[in-house]
């Protein structure tokens, strides 16, 4: 009976003793890590690695083909946008243009209006200048207050022609209403009909504009 107690208890001893085997599950664990490795390499290959039964020259064309493809597309698109860019500054730049000659023009208009009002008030001046000159007897012309109105009224006409102001022919001429303004009819043998006769009050024009019209009689 001890004999057998002994031996059972050996048994025992070597069986804690034992290695334990590793578990299946153990070994299918570790091998899917290197499994899943190889699918991403195949994975990352797939662009670089020839296809099967192609031609490797011939496979390359096709992606260089298709690469240069994919830059013209970019290419067309960057020409295009700038095509686009270059349009609108033409066109903004047509604007500024139409702008400032538009208010060029209208600065002009301006300074015309605001010269002739100034003219106009200084012509009805020339116009006494005219009269009271024309009243000094012949034998008082060379005196020094008459040379000094004559000198006086000179200037001022000259300083009106630099300006533009220019007066209107008007005696001998033939009648236009666009330059003259007749008040009379008169019989005159010696000028043709239509034709101005006199003028009561001279005429100026401004740049080519009339500022006052001429007051003329005219020959029936």
């Amino acid at each position: 009976m001890a004999d057998q107690e002994k031996e059972i208890l050996e048994e025992e001893i070597v069986e804690e003793e034992r290695p334990v085997e590793e578990r299946p599950e153990d070994t299918a664990e570790a091998s899917q890590p290197e499994e899943k490795a190889g699918d991403d390499a195949q994975e990352q290959g797939e662009d670089t690695e020839t296809p099967e039964g192609e031609d490797p020259k011939s496979w390359a064309e096709k992606r260089a083909a298709k690469k240069q493809a994919k830059q013209d597309k970019k290419a067309d698109a960057a020409k295009e946008k700038i095509a686009e860019l270059e349009d609108r500054v033409k066109r903004q730049l047509a604007e500024f243009e139409n702008f400032r000659n538009r208010t060029e023009k209208e600065k002009q208009v301006m300074f015309e209006t605001g010269a002739k009002s100034v003219i106009e008030k200084i012509l009805p001046v020339i116009d006494n200048f005219e009269r009271g000159l024309a009243t000094v007897p012949e034998d008082q012309q060379g005196d020094a207050f008459v040379e000094g109105m004559n000198k006086i009224y000179r200037q001022m006409m000259t300083e009106l022609d630099n300006i533009g102001v220019k007066p209107i022919e008007a005696v001998g001429c033939e009648f236009d209403p666009n330059l003259h303004n007749a008040v009379m009819q008169v019989e005159n043998e010696e000028l043709e009909s239509g034709t101005v006769a006199q003028e009561l009050q001279k005429g100026y024009t401004y740049r080519d504009s009339v500022v006052r019209h001429s007051m003329v009689s005219v020959v029936s």
